[in-house]
This record gives structure tokens, sequence and C-alpha cells, in this order.
């Protein structure tokens, strides 16, 4: 049974990485994706092909999520064409490189590092979930994922900003369960590891990986694909009973 046929997904940063990996992962059981980006328009190009070719009605919104007019547009043009929107993928972040050997220390970090981070992980989600919040509680079942971090919780390497932001947005989302419960409305986290290839993770220096591979059980680094099942489990009706948690993808690193 295909449990996506008639669902429209909005996912945002949906062009790259991550974002890319889930958004061909809906193609694939033919959603309707609905791909959110900012600035690389052959990198869109490129994805929005990709979904095509897998025979999924696609769309592609430049969009710049921390104006939330330019939300409240892109989610008018939605409801507009499809007249609904089921599930809401929060995976776009500010820019951060995950560079060890050259991150800030705690002495060092600037509150304005913590402010770009804390827009990127909270302004982005609320944005998004308060535009879409009218039209996902017409739904039957629908669903909001919010994509953070395992170093959450094994904060193996302290990046200060971005980290302290990812824990936020965890909060965030179980309040967000408590409320929208009522709705029907189930909100999750997806927590990554380490993901290879991504443009933040470009900066990791292989004996890092080499060292978290060590710790980590099923022997690999995460690639963004590992992190596109999970999110269509939470976004699923195999996961209906499910809101307010944080569903770890790191093949057993934070055990």
């Amino acid at each position: 049974m295909n449990h996506f046929q008639n669902k429209v997904i909005l996912i945002t940063g949906g062009s790259r990485g991550i974002g890319r990996a889930i958004s061909l992962a809906f193609a694939k059981e033919k959603a309707t994706v609905i791909i959110n980006y900012k600035t690389n328009n052959s990198a869109a190009s490129q994805t929005v092909q990709e979904c095509k070719n897998l025979g999924a009605n696609v769309e592609v919104i430049k969009t710049d999520i921390s104006n939330k007019d330019e939300v409240q547009d892109m989610v008018e043009c939605i409801i507009k064409k499809y007249g609904k929107i089921s599930c809401l993928v929060n995976n776009a972040f500010a820019p951060f490189k995950f560079d060890a050997e050259n991150r800030l220390m705690a002495d060092e970090v600037s509150w304005e590092e913590y402010d770009s981070q804390f827009q990127g992980a909270i302004k982005y989600a609320h944005n998004t979930i308060q535009c879409c919040l009218p039209y996902l509680k017409e739904e039957v079942d629908s669903s909001i994922i919010n994509v953070t971090s395992n170093l959450t919780k094994r904060p193996i390497i302290p990046y200060h900003q971005y980290n302290v932001a990812k824990s936020a947005l965890e909060s965030f989302t179980k309040n967000l369960a408590m409320d929208l419960g009522r709705y029907n409305i189930r909100v999750n986290c997806i927590a990554p590891g380490l993901v290879y290839p991504t443009n933040g993770t470009h900066h990791t220096k292989e004996r890092l990986k080499e060292d978290i591979i060590t710790q980590t059980p099923l022997g690999r680094i995460a690639t963004p694909e590992d992190i596109a099942g999970p999110t269509l489990f939470l976004a699923s009706p195999w996961s209906q009973f499910m809101t307010g948690q944080v569903l770890y993808v790191d093949g057993g690193f934070t055990i």
C-alpha cells in the first residue's frame, strides 16, 4: 500500500544533501513533493528533474524561510495549487562548517554566532510551522518532522552554537507535540549522526571520520540516504502513535 500517493510534502532545504535524499525518497513513493530552497538554482533544478524521472509530481519554490512573509507566500502558492499540506519537513538550517580542528571554543563564541544558529534552528522552523498549521490541522493525519543532530545527546565535538541551537529545536518539538496532539498532528525529530557527503561535512577531516566509525556499532558513517527512510517512517501511518520523540539515526553511536 502506498501511504504517500495523495500526500503533499513540503521539504525545506530540499535540493541538496539530506534534503535532496528526502525529496527523492518521497518522490519514489509518489508523493507530491514541494522542494524549498534559497540560493542554489542549479542544485534545485537537478533535484526536481531527478524527482520527475521517478514519476513524481514535484515543484520547487525559492524562498528565504527566515522571512515569514515569503514563507506565507510560499504556503499560499502550495494551497492554491494543491489544496493541502500533509507533512512539513524542516531540514533547512543556517550554514555551518563541521570543522573540529578550527571550531570556536567556549570562550570564543560570540552571542551573534549563537543567534545565527538559533535563527536557523528555531526561527526557520517557527516560520514554516506557523504558516502551515492552519492547513495541517485540516488533515486527518499530518506530521511535522524537524531535523536535529545526535550531537545534542553526545556532543563528541562541542560545536557550541550549533549543538545548543539543535537542542533548543528538540525542546521546541516536544512543546509543539504537547499542544498539537489535539489536532492529530504529530511532531517529531530526526537526529542524524555525521552525514557524509554534505556541504557542511566536506570540512570534516578523515581522522575524525575514522574515529567516529570505530565508535559506531554499524561500522560506518551515515549517508544522506540513510536519513531519508526514517523520515518517511515518521511521516507515515507506521508511526501514527509517535509524537514528541527524537529518532537517532547514527548507526548506534549514541547508545
